[in-house]
């Protein structure tokens, strides 16, 4: 026969019960537990490229490692390739094929599957260096950027895509490809003004100046690691920058307190060697609007490298200050960028003698007002 005892658990329930009844017309009953907020979706970064990218790609683990340090650890990298090595813990999925063509991609429509298995938001994207190996012209290549960039959007239609100016290359098997990639990477700043569009952004990321084949590489081509340290320097905020537009409550927030940007717009800088000459050089510095809005102008720093100074602009309007740095603002015609665009100016340096590859590091700010 089942017993009608009731246990002290059952009494305990009973009483908090007749007690809650009680309490409930003075609205003292205990207000009920909130419901857990949905866990945020990381967001889907895929390095993309060739064994520059992924083999082992080293750069990636700085990279990973640095977004971590800096706050941004609602990230994932992701590909159907793992990682392979560098000595460090890091998210090392990539979509970086060793020998790869970005012109083979994407004649044999290998890209869709990748995609589709991954679903990235940002691509990061160094790719074309075995193409310009084979001699394959610069026209063919950004004619596969574009079908990559269309086979992204059909995946994604909000993708946002960071294209590397490649890093240079001098193989002793290559004469050739010296020039070869810096004449591809001359152009990749105007197809990415022409492909970028305001819902998914096309963001050209220098890897090319200030890098050289003599001290940072092991090959001519592969970066040993003081080539990865500066692929990942690059790379850093321009990613930053994405992120920071896709959260905008994450740690490069622009409405933080303290920051004097404000609101939501961003933008990224680059920069690049047009002409050298002895004691000077020609440069160009590339601003694009990261951000989901409107800016109204943009302010960018430039600090040349090896004792060079800026000496004169154009699109622009500078001052310099004691150290060297120059400040440059945007001229009258060219500052506001809607989503995406991308405005450009260029400048003469004086340099030392022996100043070396020119190099610059540059940096972007909206103007609030």
């Amino acid at each position: 026969m089942r017993s009608t005892r009731r246990t002290p658990h059952l009494r305990i329930t009973l009483i908090l019960g007749f007690l809650a009844a009680l309490l409930l017309p003075y609205g003292l009953t205990a207000a009920p537990r909130a419901a857990a907020a949905p866990a945020t979706d990381p967001v889907r970064v895929m390095p993309l490229g060739d064994s520059i990218t992924g083999s082992p790609g080293c750069w990636r683990a700085l990279l990973w490692n640095r977004l971590q340090s800096n706050g941004y650890t609602g990230i994932d990298f992701v590909g159907t390739l793992g990682p392979q090595g560098c000595g460090q813990p890091h998210d090392g999925d990539n979509e970086g094929h060793g020998g790869e063509l970005v012109t083979r991609v994407a004649d044999q429509n290998l890209l869709p599957a990748r995609l589709a298995a991954t679903r990235p938001d940002i691509v990061v994207m160094h790719f074309g260096t075995n193409d310009v190996w084979s001699s394959i012209a610069p026209d063919r290549i950004l004619a596969a950027y574009t079908e990559l960039v269309t086979q992204m959007r059909d995946s994604n239609p909000d993708m946002k895509v960071l294209v590397a100016q490649l890093i240079p290359m001098n193989p002793a098997s290559c004469p050739a490809c010296a020039q070869r990639v810096a004449d591809l990477n001359a152009r990749i700043p105007a197809w990415a003004r022409a492909t970028s569009t305001s819902r998914s952004p096309v963001t050209v990321v220098d890897q090319w100046s200030g890098f050289s084949t003599a001290t940072d590489t092991y090959d001519g081509v592969h970066p040993n690691a003081s080539g990865d340290q500066k692929i990942a320097a690059r790379w850093y905020p321009a990613l930053a920058a994405l992120l920071d537009a896709t959260d905008p409550g994450g740690p490069g927030d622009p409405g933080d307190p303290g920051d004097p940007g404000g609101g939501e717009s961003g933008c990224t800088a680059s920069f690049r060697a047009v002409s050298v000459w002895q004691g000077g050089y020609q440069g160009e510095v590339t601003v694009t609007n990261t951000s989901a809005s409107a800016v109204r102008g943009w302010t960018t720093t430039v600090v040349p490298a090896g004792g060079a100074r800026v000496a004169q602009v154009w699109s622009g309007t500078l001052t310099t200050a004691a150290d060297g740095t120059a400040t440059v603002g945007n001229a009258a015609w060219n500052g506001a960028l809607a989503p995406g665009a991308s405005a450009t100016f260029g400048f003469l340096a004086t340099a030392p003698a022996a100043a070396g590859t020119p190099s610059a590091s540059v940096t972007c700010a909206p103007k609030t007002s």
